[in-house]
C-alpha cells in the first residue's frame, strides 16, 4: 500500500478481503458492523475509510481516552470493546449484500457471542439488524432482545454517507449506549477522560 492511502489498484483488489475480528472474552461492548468497505479491506482496519465516524464517536461518546485511529484497533480490547461484523467480506457498499448473507450473519454474530461472551452487542446499523434478526420495526437505541444473554444495542451507521446523522448527534447515540454499559466512565463523574 502507498503511504496510508489506497491506491485505487488496491481498492479493487479489495473486493472480498476478510480482516480479522477484534475479539477478546469478556468483553463489555462488541461493536458488530455490516461488513468491512474496500478500504478496510485493503487496510486490514475496521472502519478505516477517511470520513467514516465510528472512531470519532467512540471518542466523543467517553468509550476511548483518546481519539485512536484505525491502525490501532488492537487497543480496544484492552477497554474491554471489541469489532466484528455481520458478512466479513469486504465491498463497495453494503447495499451489495443480500438479505440470506445477513441472516447468515446474524447467525454467525450469535455464535461469536456464545463463545466470547460481550456484556453488549452494539450493530451499528439499523437496517442491517433488521433484516439478520428479522426486527422489522427496530429503532436505534437498546433492544428487548438479548443475543446468547448479552444485551443488544443498535447505532446509527458511522458511514460519511449516513448524512441523517450529524458528528454530534452520532456521538450522543454512542454515548447513550456507553452510560448504559460502563457507567462507571470518568466521563460522567466529569473529570478528564
Amino acid at each position: 500500500m502507498s503511504g496510508n492511502r489506497p491506491s485505487a489498484q488496491e481498492l479493487a483488489a479489495a473486493e472480498g478481503a476478510r480482516i480479522p475480528d477484534v475479539l477478546s472474552p469478556g468483553l463489555r461492548v462488541l461493536f458488530c458492523g455490516i461488513n468491512p468497505g474496500l478500504w478496510s479491506g485493503a487496510t486490514g482496519h475496521h472502519f478505516a475509510r477517511p470520513g467514516n465516524r465510528f472512531w470519532p464517536a467512540l471518542h466523543a461518546s467517553g468509550f476511548t481516552p483518546r481519539l485512536l485511529e484505525p491502525h490501532e484497533q488492537d487497543e480496544l480490547t484492552g477497554l474491554g470493546l471489541g469489532i466484528t461484523n455481520f458478512v466479513a467480506r469486504a465491498s463497495a457498499r453494503a447495499a451489495e449484500l443480500s438479505d440470506d448473507e445477513l441472516r447468515a450473519g446474524g447467525m454467525a454474530l450469535a455464535a461469536k457471542v456464545r463463545q466470547y461472551r460481550p456484556q453488549w452487542v452494539a450493530v451499528v446499523g439499523i437496517t442491517a439488524y433488521r433484516v439478520a434478526f428479522g426486527e422489522r420495526r427496530a429503532t436505534v437505541g437498546r433492544q428487548d432482545r438479548l443475543i446468547e444473554g448479552a444485551q443488544v444495542w443498535v447505532l446509527p451507521n458511522p458511514s460519511g454517507l449516513n448524512a441523517h446523522w450529524t458528528a454530534g448527534t452520532l456521538a450522543a447515540e454512542f454515548r447513550q449506549l456507553r452510560q448504559a454499559a460502563l457507567p462507571e466512565s470518568p466521563a460522567d463523574r466529569g473529570t478528564p477522560s
